[in-house]
This record gives structure tokens, sequence and C-alpha cells, in this order.
């Protein structure tokens, strides 16, 4: 499979290079003139990040680094909005996605440190996660949170996107783009408090200066206690941005962030499968139980990030952007996490209730850059209309880490006691380690014959790790990537798309025989996207094919890189403001994922740990407008998860769970208030599990009333 992918990106790169020449000479040959519609985004000022209206998006910048209609990308993408988040309720990222196709949220219950996403069957959390089109990286503790309320929209690109990105995930990535000056006044506060007592108070100011500059500013304080023992969290976030016209030409766009978190961990997490999914001798843990050390547990975060974008229009429909963000984190924590029973087992000895800890602690200095610098512009070349896109990215990232542990004493699962003396943990990772990847690439879209969209990429990366201290490791290494698609627009909003994607995705470690090597794969993907004249909706079906080859196997202490994923399926998602008072989301996804490849032969034909084969979602909202009830809002949803393995074995399994939300609300003027309740029913239920030893509560049920003010 590696020499056909080369040979499928050589051939893609010689193609881009020779279509201006071949549509030259087909111009010479013939007087058809092909009229090409033209690339607009219609009530989204032409952005394809702006505010959404309702639920519905026109457009994106996602799936090809520019301005474009949703159904002219060859690809899956879900775009979630302002109004959207807000109608969830949603604290962070992971929340606000629990309705997008694909993917699989929170599976280890609540996190609220991390957002944990998997999409088509591929852990997205460390390398799918982008903010303003610049990836936000991490690694083991190393990485970057955003709050959601500092955030416009919340963009779900699925598939293989190097070609665009660089080394990512190869389910897909989400992107997060932030809130940033419109010119308009905005003034916003909002409150809120939930049935465990977290309450937060968030803001959100902006205006024109003057003639030339915006500025705008938002930010929120949240803290209180967690639905376990002992949890609680304070955080506070504060993100400023500067828009400013430096000529009719040239706009520059400057966005900051401080970031601070605090807490105790919560402790539906680390728990082993006999005792949670199916009960043990003593019955089932406590879903509210914490088994760290209330004395010793501590988390704390300082983030910091400053960074601009600046356009440029040249005329004759060409522009350049050049993007750049540096980032820096510094994450501290300590904690005692259950890891199985007493003596490390997977069960407990017979009339024994003793669960095994581990003392952890961790040091992560975490400095990162990106930039991307691209210009775009559409060439005529007869009958063909080429919209063109040339660009050069970099990225560092910088981690100074230490990881220590040591065994920490054990605990009843049913009747815990705490302030046992625990052992100092030991440092098994003391690592500077920094990695540089430089980019190229180019794409060109092509619009030919009355509907024909063409769209192609080619990409040249080269990555450059090197590690120091313990353990300590070099090399680099270079990787070609590609897309070719193609769609049709029939005049009745139906877009029939078809593509082919190859990916990288660079791996961190190394073995007896070097560093890693990138993962590397394809995708074959296929769809149909209908946005009618009808009604306001986009309605998207696609099918999929997704291969991860260089895949790590074998024990930690022993790893090699002969692994090999396949994920296929189906998914479908309508997005639809069914009138000014209605509003609905639904979607399904159906995915086979497989071990196909694997240093234990036995695991082949197998479906790894974590993942959920089948997802669907549905929500609806109702806003009253006349009679008694208006201004009032009513909505809800529901959410099934397939069930998933618990082990690559396929001999312990995780059972599906279907979940209800609600809401209700009521706004008057220029302020209101929501009441949403996530889990109505308050199910009780394992969001996953990652061996015998390690399953996660899913979260159970949150009520939180919000307030709101505008003037």
């Amino acid at each position: 499979m590696p020499s056909d992918r080369n040979a499928f990106t050589r051939a893609l790169a010689l193609t881009l290079a020779t279509l201006p020449l071949v549509g030259a000479a087909h111009g010479q040959s013939t007087t058809t003139t092909v009229e090409l519609d033209e690339i607009v985004v219609q009530g989204e000022g032409g952005a394809g990040t702006a505010p959404v209206k309702g639920y519905v998006a026109k457009a994106t910048t996602a799936g090809a680094k520019t301005d474009l209609p949703i159904e002219k990308i060859p690809q899956s993408v879900s775009v979630m909005g302002r109004e959207e988040i807000d109608a969830r309720a949603a604290d962070k990222v992971d929340e606000a996605l629990r309705y997008t196709p694909g993917v699989f949220t929170q599976p280890f219950g609540a996190d609220s440190d991390t957002d944990w996403l998997y999409i088509r069957g591929f852990q997205a959390t460390q390398s799918g996660i982008y903010l303003d089109g610049l990836q936000n990286y991490s690694y083991a503790f190393g990485g970057f949170l955003v709050d959601s309320h500092d955030l416009e929209r919340i963009e779900t690109l699925r598939g293989a996107s190097s070609v665009l990105y660089g080394g990512s995930n190869p389910g897909g990535l989400v992107n997060m783009v932030s809130k940033q000056p419109t010119g308009e006044r905005i003034r916003k506060i909002e409150t809120s408090i939930d049935n465990n007592g977290y309450a937060s108070l968030g803001f959100d100011i902006g205006d024109k200066l003057n003639d030339t500059v915006a500025a705008r500013v938002s930010g929120r304080i949240a803290g209180g206690n967690g639905y376990t023992d002992f949890e609680e969290n304070f955080r506070g976030t504060v993100s400023p941005s500067l828009k400013v016209d430096l000529s009719d030409t040239t706009q520059l766009t400057v966005l900051a962030n401080y970031t601070h978190l605090d807490g105790v961990h919560n402790g539906n997490a680390f728990l082993p499968y006999v005792g949670t999914v199916v009960a043990a001798p003593f019955g089932t843990i406590d879903r509210d139980a914490n088994f760290t050390e209330p004395d010793v547990d501590d988390y704390d975060r300082e983030q910091g990030a400053l960074g601009y974008e600046l356009k440029h229009n040249f005329g004759d429909g060409w522009k350049a952007t050049q993007a750049m963000r540096v980032a820096y984190s510094d994450v501290e924590e300590s904690m005692l996490y259950p890891y199985g029973y007493s003596g490390y087992s997977a069960s407990p000895a017979a009339g024994t209730d003793t669960l095994a800890r581990i003392n952890f602690a961790h040091h992560s200095k975490t400095f990162a850059i990106n930039t991307d610098n691209r210009v775009e512009g559409t060439v005529d070349t007869g009958p063909l209309e080429h919209k063109l896109l040339l660009g050069i990215d970099y990225r560092l990232y910088d981690l100074d880490q230490m990881q220590a542990s040591s065994s920490g004493t054990d605990i009843s699962a049913t009747n815990p006691i705490y302030g046992s003396a625990q052992s100092t943990p030991v440092a098994y990772i003391d690592q500077t380690l920094r990695q540089h990847q430089l980019g190229f690439y180019a794409q060109d879209q092509i619009a030919f014959g009355g509907g024909w969209l063409a769209t192609l990429n080619g990409r040249y990366d080269h990555v450059w790790t090197d590690a120091v201290g313990t353990p300590a490791y070099s090399g680099d290494e270079g990787e070609w990537s590609g897309r070719a698609g193609l769609a049709y627009e029939f005049d009745n909003g139906l877009t029939p798309y078809a593509s082919l994607s190859t990916f990288f995705n660079p791996v961190l470690g190394a073995n007896g025989s070097g560093v890693f090597l990138p993962e590397t794969g394809y995708q074959y993907e296929a769809g149909l996207k209908y946005r009618p004249d009808w009604v306001d909706g986009l309605f998207t079906l696609s099918l999929f094919d997704l291969t991860k080859q260089n895949v790590l196997t074998g024990p930690w202490y022993a790893q090699s890189q002969i692994g090999e994923v396949n994920s296929k399926g189906v998914e479908l998602e309508a997005k639809v403001n069914l009138t000014e008072n209605w509003k609905l989301t639904a979607s399904a996804a159906v995915m086979d994922v497989d071990i196909t490849e694997d240093a234990d032969a036995a695991l082949i034909g197998n479906t790894p740990y974590v993942i959920p084969e089948t997802m669907a979602s549905v929500w609806l909202d109702y806003a009253f407008s006349t009679g008694a009830f208006e201004g009032f809002t009513v909505g809800g949803g529901l959410r099934y998860v397939g069930s998933s393995w618990a082990d690559n074995e396929n001999t312990l399994k995780v059972p599906d769970v279907l979940l209800a939300d609600a809401r209700i609300g009521y706004n008057r003027g220029n302020w209101g208030v929501d009441l949403n309740a996530n889990n109505i029913f308050d199910t009780e239920y394992v969001a996953s599990c990652q061996t015998a030893y390690s399953c996660g509560y899913g979260e159970g049920r949150v009520v939180k009333l919000t307030g709101h003010f505008s003037w």
C-alpha cells in the first residue's frame, strides 16, 4: 500500500502542475465558454468564519482554507454556530459536539481540563484540534484548552485532511473559530449555576472604536463543585481581540487569550470493568465516588496565547493571508487513581473490595508556534476556471515534561477512608521534546461544464524531532499527501461528490530501530449534499473507507509499527431552520472499525476498544412568537451511543445507551433565561473502557440555569 500511495501523490502533484497547460490547450482548440457559478456565500457576509444564522451555516474555511459553500467541499463537514452552542448549554467543546455525526465525545466521562474526541473511530484529541485554522497540538499532558464561551463557531471536517493542515488525525479535525470584532456594538453578560453548585459569569463586549479600528473582549470566570466527591474547579479566561483596517485592501486582526484553571480532579474514571460495567461480588462502585487523596490532589494550568491574521487584497481576484500564533502553557498536577483491585488485579479477591491505586504527578511546560502563509486567486484557461491556493506553513512544538509515579495505598471501593501517607512519586520521564514541521501545499479548484467542480491538492511536509533526556531520540522524515475530489452541482440543490485523499501523522517516540515513522494512510469518500431552495437547510450523506497504517502495536516497552486499522461506514446529517420558529439537527453514523494488521495475529479482525460503531442523535427547538407563550423556547434531544469493546480481544463489551436532554427558555427584549437538563433521566452508564482496568462513568444529570442580559 505505501508504494501505491506514493504513486498516487506523485501523479497528483504532476496533474496539479500540468492542469493549467491542459486548460490552455483546450482554450485554443475550442470557442465554447463554460460559465462558472460564482463561489460566494449569501447571508453570512461572504465569510466562512462569520456568525451562523440559526442552525444552518452557508460556508466554511475548514475544507479548503478559503471561503467556500459547504456543498462544494469534497468531504463531509459539520458547522455549529453560537446559537446552537448556547442551546446545548455547552461549557466545553466536547459537550457541544455530542450531536455531531461520526464524533464520539467524552469517552471517559466528564473531564474539566481536556476535550476528548474520537472522529470516525480515531482519537482526535492530540492532533485533530485546531483554533482559527492553526493546530492546537498536544502530547502527553502538554497542550492547550479553549473555553467554548470564547468561540463563534465549531467546525468538524471529517476524513483525512493532511493536504491542507499537515500532520493531523486521519479521522478528521475540529476547527474552533474565535469570536472576533464585528464593528457592531456588543454588550452581553451571562451568568449560570447548575445543580452541583458550579457557577459562572461571562461577558462579551465589542464595538467600533473609530472608522478603521474595532475591538472585542470576551471571557468567563467559573467555579464550584462537580458531581463526584471532592471535585472542585475554578477557571478564568479572557480573550481580547482587535481588528484594524490598515488600508482599503489590508486588514489586521490580533487575537489574544489568557486562561487559568485550578482544582481537584473528578472521580468517574480509571475504574475497573468488574464493578462498573458488570457487578462485582460486593456490587457496583458508586458513580459519585472519588478515589484520589483530596489533600494530595491538585491541578493547575496557566496558559496564554497571542496571534494575528493579516489579509491583503491585490485585486483581480487575488489575495494573501498570513496567520500566526504563539502559545504557552504550564500544567502541574498530582493525583491518585485506581488501577484495578489489590495486587493490580482485574477482579477483586473473594470477599474483598479493595482497589489498588497509583500515585501520579507531572509538570509539563509547552511552547508552540504556528504560522500559515497562503495566496489565492482565480485564473481562467478557456473552458476551465481555476481557483488556486498556494501556501507554506510551519509549526514548532516544544515540551519540557516530567512524569512521575509510585504505588499508592489501597482503598476500599465501598467505604473509602482517606488520609494515608503516600510514597513520593519517582520520575520515569524527564525530557525536553522539540518537533518542527514545515509544509508546502497547493490546491486547484476547477469549475467547468456548467456544474462540475474538481478539487486537486498536493502537499509535502518535513518533520524534525529531537528529544533530550529520558528517553532521548532524534530523527527526521518527509512525507507527501494529496487529495482529488469531483462534484457536480445540480440546479435543484443536489451535489454528489467523490474524493480520494492520503494523510500522514507524526508519531513521537522511538524503539530499537529508531524514531517512529509517521502514521500514513488513505481514504475513499463519496456522498451527496443537498441544499434545497424550499427550506433553509443542508442535508448530507457520506460513505467512507479509511485506512491508517504504521499503527503502534505491542507493549509500551517493545512497540513496533506493523499495525493497521480500517474504518468504513456511512454518516447522515440534517441541519434545518424549518421556519423562524422551528430548528432541527439530526445525525446518524454506522461504522465498521477493524484491526487489519497487528503484532498479535489473534487481534486481526477485531474492533479496537473505546469505539462505538453506531451513534445517532436528534435535537428540535421551537420558539413561540405569538400568543400566551410568546418569548418561550422549548427544545430537547435524544442521543444514542452504541456498544463498544473494553478490550482489543473483544471479550468484554460496554453496553449501548440512550440519553435525553431538554431545554426551556424565555426571552424578552434584551434579557432572557434558559433552563437546560442534560441526561435528564440521570441514566447511569459507562461511557467506554480502555482495557478491563480503566472504565469511565458517563456524566449524570446536570441541570443548569442561565441568565443573560444585553444593553
